[in-house]
């Protein structure tokens, strides 16, 4: 049965699962009200979160089809057999999609590694005119989308946003940026991070593998987990995360349109 859930039920749903379900939580807490939800015997079976992108969570997922068909969707993104179920339900009403990922890899990280020795900081709005231009090139480099062309004022908005709550942060050489990171859910159980990008002039030096470590080792102080996903074929990444020691633990899927 299909229910509007309470904020306890879909707490209780996400801690059974709090590196898969980490944006859900985080979605939750902040008190996001576009969530449906499958009411099984023993609490929910599963949980979809509607935005500008759909996250589906559980089983039986394909409940969610009609909620995605009406909607302006950009992404169904989420643990990889939830995206499947609600996907092959609702691929018959929704548009062709421009790319579809299955197996993307998601990294935990648990145990602090060694120092990076970087020049890690949090982000200042001081930051937003480098940040912003880094931040689309990432996105671009991810989505295959410049935002700056779609939505130019939102965009630099939701990076401000991003540096105002303390999720983002750097480590910059002039106006270079060597690493950064934001924070796309955080919770107290698990931190997951997006946007995990070098300067290109700025690669192959290092920078990654130390950034990353003491941005790690900072989130690592107060919240159990660091979690990320990534795409299987982008090589650098998979490496810059297990040399940091991080362990995959399950795989996302996404489609986008």
């Amino acid at each position: 049965m299909l229910i509007d859930p309470t904020l306890d039920q879909m707490l209780d749903f996400c801690a059974r699962d709090p590196i898969e379900r980490v944006f859900l939580e985080d979605a939750a807490r902040r008190g996001h009200s576009r969530f449906r939800a499958v009411q099984g015997e023993r609490g929910l079976d599963a949980l979809c979160y509607f935005g500008a992108n759909v996250v589906p969570s559980g089983r039986g997922c394909g409940a969610f089809a009609a909620d995605a068909a009406s909607r302006m969707t950009r992404m169904i993104i989420g643990e990889e057999e939830a995206v499947g179920e609600l996907w092959s339900a609702a691929r018959s009403v929704m548009p062709r999609p421009r790319e579809d990922r299955p197996g993307q890899p998601v990294y935990v990280l648990d145990e602090a590694p060694p120092p990076g020795s970087s020049g890690l900081r949090a982000a200042q709005l001081e930051d937003l005119d480098i940040l912003v231009p880094a931040c689309a090139l990432t996105h671009e480099e991810e989505l295959g989308v410049d935002p700056l062309r779609r939505d130019p004022i939102g965009f630099r908005r939701r990076t401000a946003a991003q540096i105002e709550e303390g999720r983002s942060w750097l480590w910059t050489e002039g106006e270079t940026i060597l690493f950064k990171a934001e924070a796309s859910a955080w919770t107290p159980s698990a931190v997951q991070l997006q946007q995990v990008w070098v300067d290109p002039e700025a690669r192959r030096m290092d920078h990654g593998t130390r950034g990353l470590s003491d941005l790690c080792r900072l989130l690592l102080e107060d919240t159990p987990s660091v979690c990320l996903f990534v795409r299987p074929e982008n090589e650098p990444a998979l490496r810059l995360y297990e040399r940091v020691g991080m362990r995959r633990s399950g795989s996302y899927r996404s489609v986008l349109f």
